[in-house]
């Protein structure tokens, strides 16, 4: 009797080879000696077709069932690797732009000076442009800043102050923004000590002072005060410049 050998597991890896024959063909050209009467008129050249056979690997299911394997894991691989990427581009960009209240805002840094920029469009001396606003404070943390009362716009506004808020060059940088966008926004802003609030409402008046907290309160119909703690003059300024882009814009 004839025994049945059993294969063994490394005999169901090992992939089988098959033989498979293949053919070549050249085209050659006839030497002067081999051309007769006859071929004169032909091409001088002959085909010549060469026989032979080459051995074939043939994958097993356990091999192919690998190779699955290798290529799915691959492929999620770079499915993830596609995730973080998209997801850091993602993360960097809504680092410098965001939108609050309607605008778009970028940030911009100079060193170690950051600046949150938005910008308009306006018709200067009859041109079409876009008008640029830097502010030093991020617009979102300004939601922090109080404002109690309802923001009266109108065409002319007085500033006072009840002390010289320097601030390490944060008080004139404050005015000077404040003034400059107000004016762009149809607003003329100028000083007169003798001026106060007017019950009428017929101009706008902006008293700044010290204060426990940093924030704004309405004292008129379109009076208020300007409370500075700590010397926050620029929060203060820029919350209102907010506010008021927020709603002429």
């Amino acid at each position: 009797m004839k025994k049945k050998i059993k294969k063994s597991e490394k005999d169901k890896k090992t992939p089988k080879k098959v033989k498979r024959r293949i053919y070549e063909i050249f085209k050659i050209e006839k030497k002067a000696k081999e051309i007769s009467k006859k071929d004169e008129e032909k091409p001088e050249e002959k085909i010549v077709k060469i026989h032979g056979t080459e051995e074939q690997k043939i994958e097993t299911p356990n091999q192919a069932k690998s190779h699955n394997k290798l290529l799915k894991n691959f492929l999620i691989t770079m499915g993830i690797f596609t995730l973080i990427i998209i997801f850091v581009i993602v993360s960097i960009y809504s680092a410098n732009n965001f939108e609050y209240k309607g605008m778009k805002f970028d940030v911009i840094r100079e060193g170690n000076v950051i600046f949150y920029h938005t910008s308009f469009p306006i018709v200067l001396d009859e041109r079409p442009m876009n008008y640029n606003v830097f502010l030093r404070n991020d617009p979102r943390k300004l939601n922090k800043i109080p404002f109690e009362g309802d923001l009266n716009l109108l065409e002319m506004m007085v500033i006072n102050n009840s002390e010289s808020f320097v601030c390490d060059g944060d008080g004139g940088i404050a005015i000077l923004n404040f003034q400059q966008i107000l004016k762009i926004l149809g607003i003329d802003t100028m000083k007169d000590p003798d001026a106060g609030c007017d019950p009428q409402g017929r101009y706008m008046f902006i008293q700044i002072q010290s204060g426990d907290v940093t924030g704004i309160e309405q004292t008129g119909p379109a009076c208020y005060n300007f409370n500075v703690n700590d010397c926050e003059i620029l929060k203060v300024t820029e919350k209102f410049l907010i506010e008021s882009l927020a709603k002429l814009l």
